[in-house]
């Protein structure tokens, strides 16, 4: 596949480009929200307790977790995430497939890798989940995979401190064949819709999930055996359970 200004983005936003942000440089933040030159009128909304519903609860409590209990999570629980964020409704062909997420014209261009820390019967390491069969399958098991890829998380401890971290590797041909260049963006919005629903089903069962854009794409995709260029590290999110309140 020809290199365009698509893989030019990806290539040019890795963390070894970056220079001094806004920011860093002490300049005042943007508007949390934009000004329009509208003088409509405006109108209240009903409160939005008035719609009571399970959805709502877990919406309502989502938030970044990064403190977890030592504490495994159960087979059951790790198959209900995956499902959650990657699960086949339904395939047609050798085409396409139906998932628990939406992806633009059903593309799915996400592979998911999981490293394993504490999961009730299954050896720590990293494995991989063959969504059309909704199986693991062991990828790298050793003692030292979780620190690497700790480290290839910019060294954020609660990535080795969680039950389980997920990290989504993208195939970009698989979304570029229909799309063209737009693939690209495409597949950054698909990573979005699989890392709300993996905040919302965590959240169901009493964990908490912490997305995770700071990694160096370079060492996350060499511990994967991944190009870079076709196949690559798209977004990483670590679970646990959350931490009892005192």
């Amino acid at each position: 596949m020809s290199a365009g200004i698509g893989a030019e983005f990806f290539e040019k936003s890795k963390y070894k480009y970056l220079g001094i942000s806004k920011q860093q440089k002490g300049i005042t933040p943007p508007a949390l929200e934009a000004a329009f030159d509208k003088d409509g009128e405006k109108f209240d909304l009903p409160d939005p307790d008035k719609i009571d519903s399970a959805l709502k609860k877990l919406i309502n409590h989502r938030s970044s977790i990064r403190e977890y209990q030592d504490a495994a999570i159960s087979k059951d629980e790790l198959s209900y995430l995956l499902w959650c964020t990657q699960g086949v409704k339904e395939k047609v062909g050798n085409i396409h497939t139906f998932r628990t997420v939406p992806s633009a014209g059903a593309r799915h261009p996400l592979e998911t890798f999981i490293l394993v820390n504490k999961v009730d019967g299954l050896t720590p390491g990293l494995y991989r989940y063959l969504a059309l069969e909704h199986k693991i399958q062991e990828f790298i098991i050793s003692d030292v995979i979780c620190d690497k890829i700790t480290h290839g998380c910019l060294k954020q401890d609660f990535v080795k401190e969680s039950a389980v971290t997920f990290i989504w590797v993208c195939v970009v041909e698989r979304m570029t064949w229909r799309y063209g260049e737009r693939g690209y963006r495409y597949v950054l919005l698909d990573a979005g819709h699989v890392g709300q629903n993996l905040y919302l089903a965590a959240e169901s069962l009493g964990c908490g999930a912490c997305a995770i854009g700071a990694f160096d794409d370079d060492i996350m995709n060499e511990l994967l055996g991944l190009d870079g260029k076709e196949k690559f590290v798209i977004y990483v999110a670590a679970v646990g359970r959350k931490k009892k309140s005192i």
